[in-house]
């Protein structure tokens, strides 16, 4: 006898627009089942794929597309232009918007700039970089607090993507304060469009300044192209250096903050590490998986009805991706799956997506916290946290597993 399929599943969850507790959020997100219905900040309910199997077949699924037009909601003006997080639902025509020929062709010179090879080229410059980071930190007065985030977790893939993209340090202060805005929940609904207006703008005149002043960078390389033939549109040009600016220090920032937390709430995970009996690549998977970076990804929409285990994803619905939940499914991992182990093996994570639309830059992130992170510990073996664990604040930000700072002593 075959069990009906349950169109509704369990009652809705409302995502905390604070992010106070997100493991437990993510637990209550895998028990109610591989889909379930949630409520975003600002009342837009969407659905939640929570399991690692089910969102592998999800993310692979042509029914599930980037066309925010096939989403109901959307078609029917039931999304304020005004949504503070109308920027990650609809951020404009790029490779991250598209899908099948059309994505292939926006990605295409991307992925050729980030091949595993490419991106190893850059590991002498990250090198440097992170060691004049350390040198100043070096240089602090001795003893006191030092928030890790500030001065070192974000201002190294920043720079580093910067680096990448063309966009001058002059910008970087503008960019940290417009990005706040970008990805948290409390951004006030009156303030968002002129946000966007001024992110736009931001990336508008960086673009046109590569146009009139080309360099070694992705950005000169995107408008080349699209003067060769390949009909990359200014927006398409500009669209796409904000989504990899974005991608490109957000999840960086995350992994190398939650590698820190980890370990120092886990000593004796950190003793194996600092005595050399596990490789940093290990610590890097396990914190991929176990707390990683990117909590949730806004969104997909259904063409048609799927089945998702019991449940069913209804045609037009939007589909959000909980790698918070799908990081510490036992199904996939282990009973274990709740425990941070740096010994795990294998460790088959999906913590940068899967598919198509698998995140290009992972290579780069994943090379940043490998010369970055054994360096810090290298200089600061005495490192540990200033705070206790409970005293580190979430910051407001639906897509991102992130903290307002990091204090640390350095010795």
């Amino acid at each position: 006898m075959t069990c009906p399929i349950d169109h509704t599943g369990p009652a809705a969850i409302t995502l905390d627009p604070f992010v106070t507790d997100l493991d437990a959020e993510s637990a209550a997100l895998r028990a109610a089942g591989p889909l379930v219905r949630v409520v975003l900040p600002g009342g837009v309910a969407v659905y939640a794929v929570t399991h690692h199997a089910e969102a592998r077949k999800l993310l692979t699924d042509p029914r599930v597309v980037k066309d925010i037009d096939v989403w109901g909601a959307w078609q029917r003006g039931g999304i304020p232009l005004d949504w503070p997080l109308i920027g990650l639902a609809n951020p404009g025509r790029s490779m991250l918007t598209v899908d099948g020929d059309e994505h292939r062709r926006l990605r295409g010179l991307v992925a050729q700039a980030l091949t595993v090879r490419r991106v190893e080229k850059l590991r002498a410059g990250i090198e440097a970089l992170t060691t004049g980071m350390l040198d100043r930190l070096a240089a602090l007065p001795a003893g006191g607090a030092v928030d890790l985030k500030a001065e070192f977790a974000y201002p190294l893939p920043m720079n580093v993507i910067s680096e990448l993209m063309g966009v001058d340090a002059a910008d970087h202060p503008r960019l940290k304060a417009l990005f706040e805005k970008f990805f948290s929940t409390q951004t006030l609904p009156e303030e968002v469009p002129q946000m966007m207006a001024d992110l736009g703008a931001l990336f508008s005149r960086i673009v046109e300044s590569k146009r009139e002043n080309p360099g070694d960078d992705l950005t000169s390389a995107l408008i080349a192209a699209s003067e060769d033939g390949d009909h990359l549109t200014t927006e398409e040009i500009t669209n796409t250096l904000q989504l990899m600016v974005a991608a490109g220090h957000e999840t960086t920032i995350s992994l190398i903050v939650n590698v820190v937390v980890a370990l120092e709430t886990h000593p004796d995970q950190r003793a194996l590490v600092l005595a050399g009996e596990v490789p940093w690549e290990n610590v890097i998977e396990e914190t991929l998986r176990w707390s990683t970076p990117t909590s949730h990804v806004l969104i997909r929409f259904a063409t048609e009805d799927i089945e998702v285990g019991d449940r069913i994803l209804p045609k037009g619905e939007g589909l959000i991706v909980s790698f918070g939940a799908l990081g510490r499914d036992e199904a996939q991992h282990g009973e274990t799956a709740g425990e941070f182990d740096v010994t795990r093996t294998p460790n088959r994570h999906i913590s940068f997506g899967h598919g198509p639309h698998v995140c290009p830059g992972a290579a780069l992130s994943r090379l940043e916290a490998l010369v970055a992170l054994p360096a810090l510990y290298a200089r600061f073996p005495g490192l540990c946290l200033a705070v206790a664990r409970e005293e580190l604040r979430n910051k407001p930000v639906l897509t991102q597993n992130d903290l307002f700072d990091l204090p640390v002593r350095l010795a």
